[in-house]
C-alpha cells in the first residue's frame, strides 16, 4: 500500500527529475521515491564518504607521483648542470662567436628531438623506473667514470 503525498518542486528541478525518468524509463514518482530512500538512507552517508576517500586515495597516489617525477627532474638538472660545468674549460675570446652558434645550433636540435618524443608519448620519467627495476645490484667495479 501506499500514501500520496504532494510535493511542490522548482521547475527547473521537476524538469531534471522529467529527463532522467525519461532516459531511465521510470515514472517521476519512482525517481523521487529513490533520491528520498537515498537520503534518508543511514548508509548514504557512508557511501558518499567512501566515494570521497576512493577520490582522495587516487588524488594522494597523483601527487606522489607528481613529487616523484618533479624530484627526479630536479635532481637530473643538477646533475647535469654540476657534470657540464665541472668538465667545460673557458673557451677563449677567439672561439666564443663560433662556440655560440654551434650552441644555438644544438638546442635547435634538443628542442626538436623533445618535441617529437613528447608527439610520441615518450617519456624520460616512465623510462627511469624500468630501468632501475631492470638493473641488477651493481657492484663499486661495475661503474666507471670517465
Amino acid at each position: 500500500m501506499r500514501d500520496r503525498m504532494n510535493v511542490y518542486f522548482p521547475p527547473a528541478l521537476l524538469r531534471e527529475i522529467t529527463e532522467l525518468a525519461d532516459r531511465r524509463k521510470l515514472s517521476r514518482s519512482a525517481i523521487v521515491e529513490a533520491a528520498v530512500a537515498s537520503f534518508l538512507s543511514p548508509d548514504g552517508a557512508d557511501r558518499r564518504e567512501a566515494a570521497f576517500t576512493r577520490r582522495l586515495d587516487r588524488l594522494s597516489r597523483q601527487v606522489q607521483r607528481l613529487e616523484r617525477d618533479l624530484g627526479i627532474t630536479a635532481e637530473t638538472l643538477a646533475l647535469f648542470v654540476r657534470f657540464w660545468l665541472t668538465i667545460t674549460p673557458p673557451l677563449p675570446d677567439d672561439a666564443q662567436a663560433s662556440a655560440q652558434i654551434k650552441g644555438r645550433g644544438r638546442y635547435e636540435n634538443f628542442v626538436e628531438t623533445l618535441g617529437r618524443r613528447l608527439q610520441k608519448g615518450e617519456s624520460f620519467l616512465r623510462e627511469i623506473p624500468d630501468d632501475i627495476t631492470g638493473q641488477k645490484t651493481a657492484s663499486p667495479n661495475d661503474v666507471s667514470e670517465d
